[in-house]
C-alpha cells in the first residue's frame, strides 16, 4: 500500500458542519428566529476568532465564549451556556459526508487511521457516537485537549507520536481546509489530500499533493493505490 496511515480532518471533510442549521436550532430552544442576517453578524464575530485559534494567539475557551458573548447579553444567559448548547445542535444534525461511510469501512483493517480537527472534543466525541464511525479510528487528536492547531507542525508531530512514528513518506493528510490542512501538512512534511468543495480557491503558496472534490473521488484515488 502506498500509504499505511491516513488522517483526516473532520468537519466538511468527514461529517456535515451546518452552523447555520445549528444555531438556528440551538436558538429555537430561546424562542429566537435565527436569521441569514443574524448568521452574518454571528459570523463577522466567529471567523476572525477562528484565525486566532489557528494561529496560537487565543485558546479554545476565549473562542467558545467570545463568540456568544453579545448574544449571552441579549438573551440573558451565560455564553458558555450557549456554546453548550450549541455543540450538542451540532452534534445532532451531524451526518457523514457523501462517501464517507463507505470509504472509512472499506480502508479499516487496510490503513491506520486518525483524525486531527481543530474543532472541540465535547462535539467530536458526541458526534462520533452519533454517526457510529468511531471505531474506525485508532486515534483521535484534538486540539482543544493538546493546546496547538493545524496547521501547526505540533499537533502532526504528535499524532504520529501516537501511531508510533511511521514513515512519513507512508502517511497521507486528508482536509478541506487549505490553510491548517494542507498547509499542516507541507509544513510538517507528509502527503495531502485537498478534498476542494465548490467555490473553494487553494491559495498558490499551498500544494496538494493530491485534489479531489468529493470522497466518492478519493475513494477511487485510494482504490488506485491497491486498497
Amino acid at each position: 500500500m502506498k500509504y499505511t496511515h491516513i488522517l483526516f480532518d473532520a468537519d466538511e471533510t468527514l461529517f456535515s458542519f451546518n452552523a447555520f442549521l445549528g444555531l438556528k436550532t440551538l436558538f429555537a430552544e430561546y424562542g429566537v428566529e435565527f436569521t441569514e442576517n443574524d448568521n452574518k453578524a454571528y459570523q463577522a464575530v466567529n471567523a476572525p476568532l477562528w484565525v486566532e485559534y489557528q494561529n496560537g494567539k487565543i485558546n479554545a475557551r476565549t473562542l467558545q465564549v467570545t463568540r456568544f458573548k453579545a448574544w449571552g447579553e441579549r438573551l440573558g444567559v451565560s455564553p458558555e451556556e450557549l456554546n453548550e448548547g450549541f455543540l450538542n445542535a451540532m452534534a445532532s444534525i451531524c451526518e457523514p459526508l457523501p462517501g464517507a461511510r463507505s470509504m472509512l469501512l472499506r480502508l479499516k483493517g487496510k490503513a491506520s487511521l486518525g483524525i486531527i480537527t481543530n474543532g472541540f472534543a465535547a462535539l467530536q466525541e458526541r458526534r462520533l457516537a452519533h454517526t457510529g464511525l468511531r471505531d474506525c479510528f485508532e486515534h483521535i487528536v484534538i486540539s482543544e485537549l493538546i493546546g496547538c492547531a493545524k496547521p501547526d507542525p505540533r499537533i502532526f508531530a504528535h499524532t504520529l507520536n501516537l501511531f508510533g512514528n511511521p514513515d512519513k513518506a507512508k502517511v497521507l493528510m486528508v482536509g478541506d481546509t487549505a490553510a491548517s490542512d494542507i498547509l499542516g501538512a507541507n509544513q510538517f512534511g507528509i502527503d495531502s489530500c485537498w478534498l476542494q468543495h465548490p467555490g473553494a480557491v487553494c491559495p498558490e503558496t499551498i500544494q496538494p499533493t493530491y485534489t479531489v472534490n468529493s470522497l466518492v473521488e478519493l475513494e477511487d484515488l485510494l482504490l488506485g493505490f491497491g486498497y
